[in-house]
């Protein structure tokens, strides 16, 4: 499984708008047999997409489970959606790895950043 735990704890930079972000939020079942490699396999595959900025991930102690994913345009965003491999574990999740989830998708027009020196 990808070990999201062990990337530095640093949001993903604040870029220059307009962009596009997809918030996927989700509930995981118990039976998660081949999710960590298919997740890592999805991160190596998006940052093959042009336009891709990025991703930040969080997971709540309940076990609510946030990937925010940014991108240059609504093209480059598309072309992730369209992505076949994409598609087939979006399919393995419904199946078999979520409980439920939900999938928002948003144009920024705000966003600016900090870092203490």
């Amino acid at each position: 499984m990808s070990d999201h735990s062990k990337a530095p704890v640093t949001p993903v930079d604040a870029f220059e708008p307009p962009y596009y972000m997809s918030v996927f939020t989700a509930v995981r079942t118990e039976d998660q047999s081949g999710y960590g490699e298919t997740v890592a396999r999805m991160e190596e595959l998006v940052k093959e997409v042009p336009g891709y900025l990025g991703m930040d991930f969080a997971e709540s102690p309940g076990g609510l489970a946030v990937t925010i994913a940014y991108f240059r345009d609504a093209d480059s965003l598309a072309r992730w959606r369209r992505n076949a491999e994409h598609l087939a574990a979006q399919k393995r999740g419904q199946d078999q790895w979520y409980q439920s989830y939900s999938l928002h998708v948003a144009k920024v027009e705000r966003s600016h950043g900090f870092v203490r020196a």
